[in-house]
């Protein structure tokens, strides 16, 4: 698994990667056949101080490309959220790629 990590308007710590990195752990750990991850850190230049902080990721699975995105007042907050979206969207998708291989067993079985 190919993992970025890359910030806009922002430098990215070593301790914010780690904790990018060992959220990320949940995806690969529901589904193992992740080839490529993305993550886009961003400091939004607008006046509102609520959900400034961005967090994007873009996963590539095989089969097809994820993509999530969360904004929040913390940085650490929206990548909490981003990879509880991403989680969600990829445990959907292995259920998809199991329930369609379930279905040719099912036909030649009947």
């Amino acid at each position: 698994m190919n993992l970025t990590i890359s910030g806009h308007h922002l430098e990215v710590t070593p301790a914010l990667r780690s904790y990018v990195t060992t959220k990320l752990d949940r995806i690969t750990r529901h589904f193992d056949q992740v080839v490529d991850v993305k993550v886009l850190l961003t400091v939004e230049k607008q006046k509102e101080k609520e959900k400034r902080q961005r967090a994007e990721c873009n996963i590539r699975v095989k089969g097809s490309d994820l993509f999530a995105e969360s904004s929040h007042a913390d940085l650490y907050a929206a990548v909490d959220e981003l990879v509880d979206k991403m989680d969600r969207q990829v445990v959907r998708h292995k259920d998809r790629i199991q329930e369609h291989h379930d279905a040719s067993k099912r036909e030649m079985h009947a």
